[in-house]
Parts: structure tokens; sequence; C-alpha cells
């Protein structure tokens, strides 16, 4: 018998595994959408997500990914898994994503091919836009130079290519490598760890996607998972899987603090001073905006 069976559950509600049926749309990152929304139909060309470890960037960058339907956007995701890329393979595989065909090896010549791409889908009345993740590992300016260069692909009055990029802290140390294109960020936007209130909805409602008919983790353990995750979604989906797996060893019907406590030792945690409320994570650079809230709330009308 496995703990999904003891528990009654019909899937593993905290595994870190990308999976789109446990997305928890916490309020900042309903935030996040709505400004990223407002840089691709603005054609306003770069914005940045910055967050810690564990954050949700990555789940961040999927959703908006799954939300660029191909009705009206033609949209890739990059992820960058190495500090080692050049210049010429971002721009070879942003072109293919894209749907350049046969992209030459020649720089000069495939910029043009990328260009005329572009100008195919604006004129099918598209947006085109790419994604990427991890991009703190971009750490040369030759690198942030080719995306400035590629934000130079427009025609009159509009950019005809929006990038997103979704990174660590470190990932302004990469956009200073090139001032040009530090300056031409229209959003930025950060993820903070989840307060108590958050963290103990995005537990329930992840014990609620996987079929738990019952309080499998006792409400009065959750202050304890918090503060030993520190507000980290991931470290919080580490505490409550290995929890699960205890309580079941043990034949327990529900996670208990004692469970908490035993699980988090064996992880190697330490309790975490009181972590910064996500209210305070709402930081936006908006340009060019006259209302702000007259524009999210029609963004959000859309979303």
């Amino acid at each position: 018998m496995s703990y999904l069976e003891h528990f009654g559950l019909d899937r593993e509600p905290f595994s870190n595994a990308p999976d789109a049926r446990f997305y928890y749309h916490s309020e900042q990152h309903r935030q996040a959408m709505l400004r990223l929304m407002h840089v691709v139909d603005s054609n306003k060309g770069l914005a940045v997500v910055i967050g810690g470890v564990g954050t949700g960037k990555t789940t961040l960058a999927r959703r908006m990914l799954d939300h660029l339907d191909e009705e009206h956007y033609v949209s890739s995701l990059l992820v960058m898994v190495h500090s080692g890329v050049t210049p010429e393979w971002i721009l070879t595989r942003i072109a293919l994503q894209l749907g350049v065909e046969n992209p030459a090896p020649d720089r000069m010549t495939l910029l043009k091919q990328l260009y005329d791409r572009l100008i195919e889908i604006d004129a099918s009345g598209r947006k085109a836009v790419v994604l990427i993740d991890e991009a703190q590992m971009l750490q040369t300016r030759e690198l942030m130079e080719e995306f400035r260069g590629l934000l130079n692909l427009e025609i009159p009055a509009k950019k005809l290519l929006n990038i997103l990029f979704f990174g660590l802290p470190e990932v302004e140390d990469c956009l200073r490598l090139d001032e040009p294109l530090a300056q031409r960020v229209a959003v930025k936007y950060r993820l903070h760890s989840y307060t108590h209130a958050t963290a103990e909805a995005y537990i329930g409602h992840r014990l609620q996607v996987a079929g738990a008919r019952d309080a499998i983790i006792d409400p009065e353990t959750v202050p304890i998972i918090h503060n030993y995750a520190g507000g980290v979604p991931r470290l919080i989906n580490t505490i409550c899987d290995n929890c699960l797996f205890e309580a079941f060893l043990r034949k327990h019907d529900q996670v208990s603090a004692a469970i908490v406590e035993s699980v988090a030792g064996d992880l190697g945690l330490s309790r975490n001073p009181a972590q910064p409320s996500a209210a305070e994570g709402l930081e936006e650079d908006f340009e060019d905006i006259d209302d702000i809230d007259e524009m999210l709330d029609s963004l959000e009308r859309k979303f």
C-alpha cells in the first residue's frame, strides 16, 4: 500500500514536478499574469519576473505559455540550463521556435529570416512572444546585446517581438551588463514567499485537487510547515510530501505537529523568521500608463 491509498488520494498532492492541475492562482501570481499580459498585448517589448529559489517562477512561465493561445499568439519557452549558451544559439533557437524554416548559419541572413517571419506573424493578427526561464544564466554582455538587437526588430509604432525573462534576483546583474537593455524593461515584478494565509490556502488547494476528502494535515500544523519552509512553495511541497509519507509509515490518519518537527529535522531545516508579506511584493515599473488601476481592471476582465 502507498500513502496515496492510505489517505485515499488520487495523485501525489505535493510533487514538485510541473503539473498544470495543481496550479495555485495566488494573488501575486494573478498580479504578475495581468502585468505580463499587458506587456504582450501592448507590444511593450521586455518584462522581467524575479523571485528567489522555489517561489514559482517556472510555474508562472508555464502557466503564461499555456495562456497564450495559438489563435492570438505565436509563443515559445526557452529554459537556460547552463551559462555557456552563445548569442548564435539563442538566435537560432528563437527563430526555430517562432517558425523560421531552415535557419541560415549566417547571422545577418538569419536576422532577415526572423524579421520576415515576425512580419508574417503580425500580418496574421498575432503577437510573437518568447519566454526565457532561468534568465540569470544569461551572464555575458554579448547575450544581453543580442536580446537588445531582437527588441529592435520593429515596424513604425510597433515592436514585433515581446521577450519575458523569468529568473533569480541575479538576472538584474545580467541586465546591467547592457544598460540600454536594462532601460527597456517595461515591467519588472517580484515574486515573494507566501504569507501564512496564502500557504494555508495553497496546501488546501493541492490536497483538494489530489482528491483529499478529510483534513489529513492538521490545520494547526500549517504555521509550523510555513515557518520551516520560509513560505517558499517548493519547500512547502517537500515538507508536506515527506510528512504524508511519515504519517503513512506510522499508520496515522493525519499529519501532526510531532511529524512535521520530525520531518523538518530529517531534512535539516531550521525555523525561519517571519517572511515579508506577499503584498509587499507587488512591485513593478510601468512606462506610459496614465491610469494603472483602470488598465488592470480591464485586463482582469479579459483574463
